[in-house]
C-alpha cells in the first residue's frame, strides 16, 4: 500500500498542480505504455473510433427519415450498435424542439477522443514515437 501510494504520488509529481485528480489514473495508465504496446492500441483504437464515428453519422442521417424501417437491412448495421448508447444518452440529453441531438453529441465525443489518442498529436501517437531510454 506504502508503495503504491509512493509510486502514486512520483508519478503525479510531473503533472502541473492545476491538473484534476480525475486526470492522474489516465495520466499513470498511458505513462505505463511501452512504444510497442502504444502502435498496438493504435491499430485497434484508431479504426474502432473512426467505425464508431462512421455510424454515428449514419445515425445522423438517418434521422432525416423518421419513417425508415430501422430492423431491417442495412439500416440495422447502424442502428443495433448505436442505439443502446443513444437510449441511454437520451435519459441525460432530451430531444430539444423535437430533434434528437445526441447522434451528434457522439459524434462529437468520438471526433474529439479520436483526435486526442490517435491524431496526429495524439497522445498514443506520441507514445509510440518515443526512444526507449
Amino acid at each position: 500500500m506504502v508503495a503504491a501510494a509512493a509510486a502514486m504520488s512520483s508519478s503525479t509529481a510531473a503533472l502541473p498542480c492545476h491538473a484534476a485528480p480525475l486526470h492522474y489514473g489516465a495520466a499513470v495508465f498511458l505513462g505505463d505504455l511501452d512504444p510497442a504496446t502504444a502502435k498496438v492500441v493504435i491499430g485497434v483504437a484508431g479504426p474502432a473510433l473512426s467505425a464508431l464515428g462512421f455510424l454515428f453519422i449514419a445515425r445522423i442521417v438517418m434521422s432525416w427519415y423518421p419513417r425508415l424501417p430501422v430492423t431491417k437491412f442495412p439500416y440495422v448495421l447502424a442502428y443495433a450498435p448505436t442505439e443502446p448508447i443513444l437510449a441511454a444518452t437520451r435519459k441525460v440529453i432530451p430531444p430539444l424542439g423535437g430533434v434528437d441531438v445526441t447522434p451528434v453529441v457522439w459524434f462529437g465525443l468520438v471526433s474529439f477522443l479520436s483526435e486526442i489518442l490517435v491524431g496526429p498529436q495524439g497522445l498514443l501517437v506520441l507514445l509510440s514515437q518515443q526512444v526507449s531510454k
